[in-house]
């Protein structure tokens, strides 16, 4: 008698804010990542905090708590227009709402030094280290 096996389910769900100031291309490139891995990881992009360009602006702090709290995110990206020096403000401010929040932050320039597709690449790469 052959046996069965039932495929593995994708973990998760696992809800995912994205700090972005172009939401639209943030909305597309996360699109693109849960659709490539959806066999593996359910992910749900619950929100884009699209702040404006001064991270320590008290609005964009206010932004970046509001989200977080609201919508009690398990994962948070930064986006490669960020210095790391914002990357880490941001990460800072989210991770003081909840501390143990996962976080991952796109290599400064990486959009635009070598577009979309490499964006999307890089994060499928890390995800397993991010989730796993």
């Amino acid at each position: 008698m052959a046996s069965t096996t039932t495929p593995p389910q994708p973990t998760g769900p696992y809800k995912l804010i994205t700090v972005n100031t172009a939401p639209d291309r943030a909305r597309r490139l996360i699109g693109r990542v849960v659709e490539d891995v959806k066999e593996q990881y359910t992910i749900l992009h619950v929100a884009n905090v699209a702040t404006n360009m001064d991270i320590s602006s008290s609005s964009a702090i206010e932004e970046v708590q509001a989200a977080v709290e609201e919508n009690q995110p398990d994962v948070l990206f930064t986006a490669s227009m960020w210095t790391p020096e914002e990357s880490g403000r941001i990460i800072a401010i989210a991770k003081g709402v909840i501390p143990g929040l996962k976080t991952f932050s796109l290599p400064q320039g990486l959009q635009v030094d070598k577009g979309p597709d490499a964006v999307v690449e890089y994060i499928k790469e890390n995800l397993p280290s991010l989730l796993g």
